[in-house]
C-alpha cells in the first residue's frame, strides 16, 4: 500500500502554489509514495478578492478537514500575514476540532513552507507560530534543518526558506520563486516523504 503525503496549501497570488507544486514533485519522486496537492477553502468573497487584485484560484481540489485523516504525512504551506500564517489557513485548522478530539493526526509527520513579502517579513516566525497547530494535534514537526546543503548558505542571491522549511519572497507581488527556492521546495517534499515512508514502514 502506498504511503500518502498531502501537500496542503493556501495561496492568494500564486507564490505558495508554485512552491507547493515543486514539493509535490519532490514527494512523488520517492518510491512507494503517493503525493497529492490540495488547497484550503477561501474565506474572502469575490468582491474583496477583486479589490485585492487576486487572480482566479487554480483547479486544485479543495480539502475538507476530515480528509486529512487519510494521509500519512503532510506539508502545509501558506503566505504570511504580519508574521503568522494567513487567516484562511488558520480558519481551516480551526475547523479540525473533530480530528483533534480523537487525535487522528497524532504521530503523523508534518512540514511547513511559506511566502513573505520581505526578508524580515516572518520567514521564521510564521513557521514557529504555526507549529502550535501541529502540537495540539500530536503531529511530528519535521524541519529540513540544513539537509539542503550548500543552498542553505547562499549569500549572493536573494533566497527565502530556512531550516524550518522552504520559502520564497514575493516582494511587491511581482517577484516569483527563484530556481534555488524551487529546488529547496523539491528537496523538502522528497525529504518529508522519505521520513513519512520510514515512519509508516516501522508501524
Amino acid at each position: 500500500m502506498a504511503v500518502k503525503v498531502y501537500i496542503v496549501y493556501y495561496s492568494m497570488y500564486g507564490h505558495v502554489e508554485k512552491l507547493a507544486e515543486e514539493i509535490l514533485k519532490g514527494a512523488a519522486s520517492v518510491e512507494g509514495v503517493e503525493a497529492k496537492l490540495w488547497q484550503v477553502p477561501e474565506t474572502l468573497n469575490d468582491e474583496v478578492l477583486g479589490k485585492m487584485s487576486a487572480p482566479p484560484k487554480s483547479d486544485t481540489s479543495i480539502i475538507t478537514p476530515n480528509e486529512l485523516a487519510d494521509a500519512d504525512g503532510f506539508v502545509f504551506g501558506f503566505p504570511t500575514r504580519f508574521g503568522m500564517m494567513a487567516a484562511q489557513f488558520k480558519a481551516f485548522f480551526d475547523a479540525t476540532g473533530g480530528l483533534w478530539r480523537t487525535q487522528q493526526l497524532a504521530g503523523k509527520p508534518a512540514g511547513i513552507f511559506y511566502s513573505t513579502g520581505s526578508q524580515g517579513g516572518g520567514q521564521e516566525t510564521t513557521a514557529l507560530t504555526a507549529i502550535t497547530q501541529l502540537v495540539h494535534h500530536g503531529m511530528i514537526f519535521v524541519p529540513i534543518g540544513y539537509t539542503f546543503g550548500a543552498g542553505m548558505f547562499e549569500m549572493e542571491k536573494v533566497k527565502g526558506g530556512s531550516p524550518y522549511g522552504a520559502g520564497t519572497y514575493a516582494g511587491d507581488g511581482s517577484r516569483q520563486p527563484s530556481e534555488l527556492e524551487l529546488e529547496q521546495a523539491f528537496h523538502q517534499g522528497k525529504y518529508i516523504a522519505t521520513i513519512t515512508k520510514k515512519l509508516k514502514g516501522s508501524v
